[in-house]
């Protein structure tokens, strides 16, 4: 699927992509929450909390930003082929945290994520070069990549994680 290009699209495609990520964890209470596929140990938990904080983090970015502090992308002390063990520690945390505080951080996170979009003109998200820590990314591509790109991939293991469990 290609990247928005504009504000309507990206506002498009979070609504679209997010929409259906509930209606997969409607059915998903905090047994279901703890289950993992087969061939990977990330649970239901943990995937929703790893979606939470990476929209957490890409207001850090965007906010120190700004107010022309440095941007650590993706985090302080890591690269990008460092990910796996970055996100463990996400997923261990959300392992230890009940299910219905995880969907409420994550309505907020989403919440929070969608306002932002919205109240953005089009040259804050899409102009190139507008915001020196995106490098060849714009930061509606950066939205997008925290947002609605990990709302479907969500969404695509839990329906997997669902599946294997029946």
């Amino acid at each position: 699927m290609p990247a928005a290009t504009n504000k309507t699209d990206l506002l498009a495609v979070f609504d679209k992509e997010l929409a259906k990520l509930r209606k997969t964890l409607d059915g998903v209470d905090e047994a279901k929450a703890s289950l993992s596929a087969p061939d990977d140990d990330a649970t239901i938990k943990g995937v929703i909390a790893h979606r939470t904080h990476w929209m957490g983090m890409f207001h850090g970015w965007y906010e120190n930003g700004v107010a022309g502090r440095e941007v650590h992308v993706p985090a302080k002390g890591y690269k990008w082929n460092q990910l796996k063990e970055y996100n463990a520690r996400l997923y261990a945390k959300g392992n230890q945290t009940p299910w219905s505080v995880l969907l409420a951080d994550f309505e907020t996170a989403c919440d929070k994520l969608r306002q932002f979009i919205a109240a953005q003109d089009e040259d804050t998200l899409y102009a190139s070069g507008a915001h020196a820590w995106t490098g060849k990314w714009t930061l509606g591509r950066y939205a997008e990549a925290s947002g609605p790109s990990h709302f479907r991939s969500a969404n695509t293991y839990i329906r997997k994680v669902l599946r294997n469990a029946k």
